[in-house]
This record gives C-alpha cells, structure tokens and sequence, in this order.
C-alpha cells in the first residue's frame, strides 16, 4: 500500500469521524481529572462506621435503604431508596440533610459519563465506532513510517503520536474491552457465594470497616444481584462481594481499572489526562493540517487561472 493511499486513508477517517471523536475524546479529558479529584478527596478518619451507622438509623429509620455512596469532593454521603425523591443526601460536614443539589463537580462529570459512553440519545454503537476508527488512525500512522520530527504543525502531530502512542493504544483498548464486555477476570476460587437476601446495611458498613477505613468506603449496595462493596485501596478501587461470611474480595476488571485510571491513584488519573490531551491535540493538528493543505490547494487554483478577457470599448 503506497504512502499516499495511507495518508489519504487516515485523512478521510479522520475528518468523517471528527465530530464524534471531539465528543468522546473532550469528555474523556473530563472524566480524566475524576479519579484524581477522588483520590485527592480521601482523608483518614474522614468517616467512621459509628459515623454511618448514625446516619443510616437517623435518615432510614425504617432500614429501606439498600445502597449508599459517599462522594468525597461533595463531602456527602447518599442513601438510595428512602426519602420523597427516592435518595437523601447527607451533608457530612453539618451531618444534615443536604438542602442544594449536586454540586457542578458532580453533575459535570456525570452528564460527561453519560456523553462519553451514550454520545447523544443512547448512540451507544457511534462511540464504539469512534474507537475503533481511532485505533485504525494509530495503525495507518504506524504503516506510514518513522516521521521526520520537525518544529511545524505537522512535527508536532507525527511526534505527538509516536511519542503517546502506547498510552493511547492503551486507553483505546481497554475501552473496546468495556464495550464489549471483556474483563479478564476469573470467578473467585473456593465455594460459590450464598444465595440469600443481602446484608442489612449497617452490618455491611461494620463489615467494611473491620476491613478498612470507612473513609476508603466509595459505594455499598446491590449491583448484577450481588451486594458490592467498592473500596479504595493503595490507590486502587477494588470490588468486594459483602456476604454472611464476610467480604469476599473480587477479581479486577482490570480493562475498566485501566481505562478510568482507578489503578495507581491520582497518577494513573494523571496518566489518562495527559493521553486525552495528547488525542485532543492529534485531532485538532489533524483538522489543522487538512484546512491549510485545503486553503493552499484552493489559493493555487485560483492563482493559476486566467484572468477573464477585457473587452474593447
């Protein structure tokens, strides 16, 4: 395949797959800085189980919750299934009841989460087949050879990809792996876990804390008919199955871990910042180099034509 069939190829998909790939890279950039914010909100002793289990009794007497998160850049704690709007949020700095909405923090990245994942009205498929055509870039830019690295547009964007690219190859794969359903995990080795009905809460939450600091606790509650606990540890988020027996811990999934950077921390957040950046800078080079290569073209044509004739008075 010649170098300018190749050069042609990934100009075209790049430019028919501009829009959506904007969409999905910017959000991507977003999403980014949230483990980082997460990480970063965590404090020890931050939350007790005594603290929760207050909480819990004070706001659901009647013990109808079934799921709780605690969001620690909001500084607040989430119990779904009980109040008039089906969730009560506690402030954990007054320990009321939050009387605002989300904060812009939480909204931002959740209408991200959902633009990222859905692009828009549920196009699931546009958003696997942004990836698959970025993939399809990186691949055409390897065919193409080693750049001549230079102080230009188009250095920038050959030394941009060459530089990033395992980073990028990275998050590209291991988001196909989620849209695909790939995990790479295995079923935990012993008996198969009890069927039954789940852990009351405050138990869950003694439970938890017998294991670690509350303050490391993201979310409890019932997910695929099993009753999860999401713990942060050594910057790591990591699923535990909350049983009768006790937390059982999970097996990583390890192509979301490496895609939502919950693997190392804020670095692994920052890591995935820098790649977004990098993408964003790659497609916005990109559009760059196709509209003066564009206007270039359309001033040489308009140069070399002839003038249009006089006529004699």
């Amino acid at each position: 395949m010649s170098q300018a069939l190749l050069l042609r190829l990934h100009r075209w998909i790049s430019l028919v797959f501009a829009l959506p790939l904007l969409v999905v890279i910017g959000t991507g950039l977003i999403l980014s800085f949230q483990p980082v914010v997460q990480m970063s909100s965590i404090r020890p002793n931050m939350l007790t189980a005594e603290k929760i289990e207050a909480y819990v009794k004070r706001f659901d007497p009647d013990g109808k919750a079934r799921n709780l998160s605690v969001d620690g850049y909001e500084n607040r704690l989430t119990l779904n299934g009980v109040g008039p709007d089906g969730a009560i949020d506690v402030d954990l700095t007054t320990g009321e009841e939050a009387t605002t909405d989300d904060g812009w923090l939480s909204e931002l990245f959740g209408d991200s989460r959902r633009l990222h994942e859905h692009f828009l009205f549920d196009l699931r498929w546009v958003v696997t087949a942004s990836t698959y055509a970025m993939i399809a870039l990186a691949v055409l830019g390897v065919l193409m050879g080693w750049p001549r690295l230079r102080n230009t547009v188009s250095g920038w964007h050959k030394g941009m990809a060459w530089i990033f690219l395992p980073l990028i190859m990275l998050s590209l794969v291991s988001g196909l792996g989620i849209a695909h359903g790939v995990t790479f995990s295995s079923p935990p080795a012993g008996a198969p876990s009890p069927r039954g009905p789940p852990v009351p809460l405050i138990e869950a939450v003694r439970m938890v804390s017998a294991h670690t600091d509350p303050s490391n606790l993201l979310s409890l509650g019932n997910r695929g008919g099993r009753q999860l606990a999401r713990i942060v540890e050594n910057g790591e988020v990591r699923a535990y199955q909350v049983t009768r027996e006790g937390l059982r811990a999970g097996s990583r999934n390890w192509p979301r871990l490496l895609h939502e950077g919950n693997w190392l921390g804020v670095w692994s957040g920052l890591a995935n910042v820098l790649t977004s950046i990098a993408m964003l800078g790659l497609l916005g080079t990109g559009l760059l180099i196709w509209a003066r290569r564009k206007f270039r073209r359309r001033n040489r044509t308009r140069s070399s034509s002839p003038a249009p004739a006089t006529q004699a008075t």
